[in-house]
């Protein structure tokens, strides 16, 4: 009981430390994404943080099983590195009980695992999905923040004002740049710029909404060219586009999983599949890992390090690979994502029982320690 509290503790703390780092590095690229986002007025900078702590399921659910298989081929490598191992080995520690132990914490994330796909990964995606359509019916009029050039995605229209009030509805010093898409006197006009001393929105019945800028002038040209023309006005409605606000979500990852299950869909087969199959997907590196983190001293802990992240990446690749095939109907559900799973199963046994069966296979019996 000693020992397998000891291997299972040290496997557990290698498997927090990678899985902290992993997540770090991810949810800092996202962080970046919807914070570039933020900065063109996109999104609402109060809402950054509480996207990702809903995403968070959604990372580690697929985070965990790389940190488990890492944590075993670490941990492990340390112990055979240091000869913990062979001293484990010489009093009574079987390959077989090893693997044993190892299912153990595997289980463990198993569940963990189970758990973030099947409930917490989909309900996250919903509340994303919420915050996200909250986010597209605003206008840009309900992202601009004072003091800030602000510019839509496809860069069209650049907008600024010096002055906002506490409810947003007046703007002051209000300067907006846009391209011109129509032409005058068979001449591009390239650029529109439009100042105004103040500003307001109106909403039609139609639900269109227009900025209205009074008192001010505009001027269409094209940059580096003397041939411009400049109107005084007082009066002039600008039509508020709405910021499209991109994310890599479908609708299928926001379906409870009670509804993947009565449904016949194809998509909705493979999106169940797939969460089944992350829970299995742990036990199954767990049973590839053990015998690959299985060192020489001499050779260094992080031999097999990089064949073993490759075998990994392929295990997940295939997936992946069967899931589109399974939605577009080239693969039968029957097999859908069975057949990776079954595949590497049959390579992890044969990793795992690879040194009985080959002595075996010339007639010996192999010295097992009980």
């Amino acid at each position: 009981m000693i020992v397998f509290r000891y291997l299972s503790r040290e496997v557990l703390t290698t498997l927090g430390a990678v899985s902290a780092v992993l997540l770090v590095i991810i949810m800092s690229g996202r962080f970046i994404k919807y914070l570039a986002q933020a900065a063109q007025g996109l999104l609402d900078p109060g809402v950054l943080l509480l996207i990702m702590a809903y995403r968070i399921p959604g990372f580690l659910q697929l985070i965990l099983p790389l940190g488990l298989f890492l944590g075993f081929l670490l941990a492990y490598g340390r112990l055979y590195l240091d000869s913990e191992m062979t001293v484990l080995t010489a009093t009574g520690m079987s390959p077989r009980r090893l693997l044993a132990y190892s299912m153990a914490p595997a289980a463990v994330v198993a569940l963990i695992v189970a758990w973030l796909s099947l409930s917490l990964a989909p309900l996250g995606v919903q509340k994303v999905t919420t915050i996200l359509n909250q986010q597209d019916a605003m206008t840009e009029f309900d992202t601009l923040e004072p003091g800030r050039f602000q510019s839509l995605r496809d860069n069209s229209r650049v907008t600024y004002t010096e002055r906002l009030s506490a409810d947003r509805s007046q703007l002051g010093g209000v300067f907006i740049s846009e391209r011109n898409t129509s032409t005058a006197g068979g001449k591009d006009r390239g650029v529109g710029v439009l100042v105004a001393d103040t500003g307001r929105q109106e909403i039609h019945p139609d639900g269109s909404r227009y900025l209205i800028l009074q008192n001010g002038f505009r001027y269409d040209g094209v940059p580096g060219q003397a041939d411009y023309r400049a109107v005084q006005y007082d009066t002039y409605g600008v039509l508020l586009p709405k910021p499209a606000v991109s994310e890599d979500i479908s609708e299928r990852d926001a379906v409870t999983t009670g509804e993947l299950m009565r449904s016949n869909d194809l998509q909705y087969r493979g999106e169940l599949q797939w969460r089944l199959s992350l829970p299995i997907l742990v036990f199954i590196v767990t049973l590839i890992a053990v015998p690959l983190a299985k060192v020489n001293p001499r050779q260094g802990r992080f031999l097999k390090l990089l064949p073993a992240i490759l075998l990994y990446m392929a295990y997940l690749s295939l997936l992946i690979a069967a899931r589109g095939a399974l939605d577009k109907g080239r693969l039968p559900p029957a097999i859908g994502l069975w057949g990776v799973h079954l595949l590497f199963l049959v390579l992890g046994l044969l990793l795992a029982f690879w040194e009985p069966l080959k002595a075996r296979l010339r007639g010996h019996k192999p010295e097992v320690a009980a």
